[in-house]
């Protein structure tokens, strides 16, 4: 059975609406070559000034190192909770599991302004007895994006653990298995890619965080998105076009490479 290809019309509609979706990013890149000191389109001139600004300036080198530094402690966090808990839910099968589950998903659905606020009450009491998991610095905001990234990674989790047979789990405890190795040698191999998709995920949430990051941050703890908020509020650095291009040229280089990877791996599949 031949695979239906999309007629000629119907590709000219995706190709279309591929491009009017893109527009917004690729309206980025003239903007970033502005020789001038405000954003605008270039017209005879073009000019790298502003990206060597990113080079020049260590607060851009800085703020990203800071939000690598953030977004991997808060995927960890968040990922390892998220873990726990589904694994949790999944192998006891409480009473409650519902509202467990709905307790878990609470930071998703909640008012983005309201958690917020609470975490910013939570940092603040923190700061009282200690110095590190605090507000304004870079533990206490990896702690409060693993907040509200968990539910996501829960998600996700909880899904790949749906399509586990338990009775792989049932047959592992018949035949001895202690609690430790039916989880890491039983389950765990079966949602791996769940997992690192949790993981993945809770990195790029966390990396984009802006709305809580301005609420509990002050002058120490300043991540590339809020450097970036700081520029358009402040005094619109055409820089931030800069940056923009550079993360737009990083997400397109990651995944032509994936594809190459998977292109490559159903070949050798295809030899074999």
């Amino acid at each position: 059975m031949n695979a239906t290809r999309p007629g000629p019309v119907v590709a000219l509609l995706a190709a279309l609406v591929s491009v009017f979706l893109l527009m917004p990013l690729i309206a980025v890149i003239p903007v970033s070559f502005t020789p001038t000191r405000y954003l605008s389109v270039p017209t005879d001139e073009w000019s790298l000034r502003h990206y060597r600004t990113l080079i020049d300036n260590p607060a851009w080198a800085q703020g990203v190192w800071l939000s690598i530094r953030i977004g991997v402690l808060s995927s960890f966090i968040a990922t390892s909770l998220a873990l726990f808990f589904s694994l949790g839910l999944w192998m006891a099968q409480p009473r409650h599991a519902g509202l467990m589950m709905g307790m878990a998903l609470l930071p998703m659905v909640a008012p983005p302004v309201v958690s917020a606020l609470t975490l910013y009450f939570f940092l603040i009491s923190l700061s009282q007895v200690n110095g590190v998991v605090a507000y304004d610095t870079w533990a206490g905001v990896s702690l409060a994006h693993a907040v509200m990234t968990a539910p996501f990674a829960v998600v996700l989790i909880t899904v790949a653990l749906a399509q586990v047979d338990r009775r792989i789990d049932l047959a592992a405890r018949s035949a001895g298995a202690g609690l430790f190795t039916r989880i890491f040698r039983v389950i765990l191999p079966n949602i791996r890619f769940g997992v690192l998709t949790a993981a993945f995920l809770t990195f790029v949430l966390s990396w984009e965080e802006i709305g809580v990051t301005l609420f509990i941050t002050s002058v120490r703890a300043i991540t590339l998105p809020r450097l970036m908020w700081m520029g358009l509020r402040d005094n619109i650095d055409p820089a931030i076009a800069a940056v923009s291009v550079v993360l737009i040229v990083l997400v397109v280089v990651v995944i032509l490479g994936k594809t190459a990877v998977q292109m490559l791996l159903a070949r050798r599949r295809k030899e074999h």
